[in-house]
C-alpha cells in the first residue's frame, strides 16, 4: 500500500485573510518554563540547568481558526438548524464517514464559479465511476497551486445546489476540495447575487447541509498525485474538537499498488 498525503500545512508565513500566529518555545525555554511550573503549581524546585544542555522539551502555541488548513466541516458549520433539529459538531460525526473508498474529479481549467449537477454527472461518466453510498467524492479544482497566496482565496471552481444534491442521492456524505470553499469564490457569488438579487447563489453548497446533512474537507493538496481518478480510499479523521463547526485533518489517500511481476501472490 502507498500512502499519498493530500493535506495542505498550516503555515504562519502564508498568506491568510486571518492570519496565523506560530509562537515557538526553544527546547531551552521549555526546561525554564517547565522549572517556573514546577514551583507555582507544585512547590518543587528544580534547577534546569542540570538537564542536556540546559533543555527539556520545545512548545508551540497556534492562534488560528479551524478553517485553517486541510479540515473537515461539520454539519453545524452551516447553520443553527439542520435535518434532524440541532445540528451535530465535529466531535459528534460518525468515523465510518472518514475512512472510505474515494473518487477524485477533474473540475480544472473551469474558471471561478460554480459547476451544475450536470457537470459532476459528465465527469463520473468520463472517469466511469458511480458513487456508492459512504463513498468520499474529491474535486481537484487545481486551486491548491495557489495556497499561501491571495489568489487561492478568490480563484476556484466551486458546486451549486444541484450538484452537492447529486452526489448526496448516492449516499456520499463527505465531499473534499483542494479549494478555499466548496462554494464559489466570494467574488462569485456577490456578484451574481447584485446582479439578479437571486439570493440561492449565495453559499448554496454550505447551506445544502441544513436539509441534508454531510461533511466537507476543504483545502486538500496534492490531488494530482493520486494515479487514478479511483480504486483508492481516503482517511480523513477530523480532530476532536468539543461543540466545533469544523476540526482539521491529516488526509491521505492509500493506493494499493499493484505487484510487480514475479512477485508471489
Amino acid at each position: 500500500m502507498r500512502l499519498i498525503d493530500l493535506s495542505s500545512p498550516v503555515d504562519a508565513r502564508g498568506w491568510e485573510p486571518e492570519p496565523v500566529s506560530h509562537e515557538i518555545m526553544s527546547p531551552a525555554q521549555g526546561a525554564r518554563h517547565m522549572s517556573e511550573e514546577m514551583r507555582e503549581h507544585f512547590g518543587i524546585e528544580f534547577d534546569p540547568s542540570v538537564l542536556p544542555d540546559g533543555e527539556l522539551l520545545s512548545i508551540d502555541t497556534l492562534t488560528l481558526t479551524s478553517h485553517t488548513g486541510t479540515h473537515v466541516d461539520a454539519p453545524s458549520h452551516y447553520g443553527s438548524r439542520g435535518e434532524n433539529g440541532r445540528p451535530r459538531d465535529i466531535d459528534e460525526m460518525p468515523l465510518e464517514w472518514f475512512h472510505a473508498p474515494a473518487v477524485v474529479l477533474d473540475l480544472k481549467g473551469t474558471g471561478p464559479g460554480a459547476v451544475d449537477a450536470a457537470r459532476i454527472k459528465e465527469e463520473l461518466a468520463r472517469v466511469a465511476y458511480e458513487p456508492e453510498p459512504l463513498d468520499i467524492v474529491l474535486l481537484n479544482t487545481g486551486a491548491a497551486a495557489w495556497a499561501g497566496t491571495p489568489r487561492f482565496f478568490t480563484d476556484f471552481t466551486g458546486l451549486d445546489a444541484s450538484a452537492v444534491g447529486l452526489l448526496l442521492d448516492y449516499g456520499v456524505r463527505v465531499i473534499g476540495t483542494d479549494a478555499f470553499s466548496l462554494d464559489a469564490p466570494f467574488t462569485d457569488m456577490i456578484e451574481r447575487y447584485r446582479r439578479t438579487g437571486d439570493r440561492s447563489v449565495l453559499w448554496p453548497a454550505h447551506f445544502t447541509g441544513r436539509d441534508r446533512e454531510f461533511c466537507q474537507i476543504e483545502r486538500l493538496a496534492n490531488l494530482d498525485a493520486l494515479p487514478a481518478a479511483h480504486g483508492f480510499s481516503v482517511s480523513c479523521f477530523p480532530i476532536k474538537i468539543t461543540g466545533a463547526g469544523a476540526g482539521w485533518t491529516r488526509a491521505v489517500a492509500m493506493v494499493d499498488d499493484p505487484a510487480e511481476p514475479g512477485d508471489p501472490t
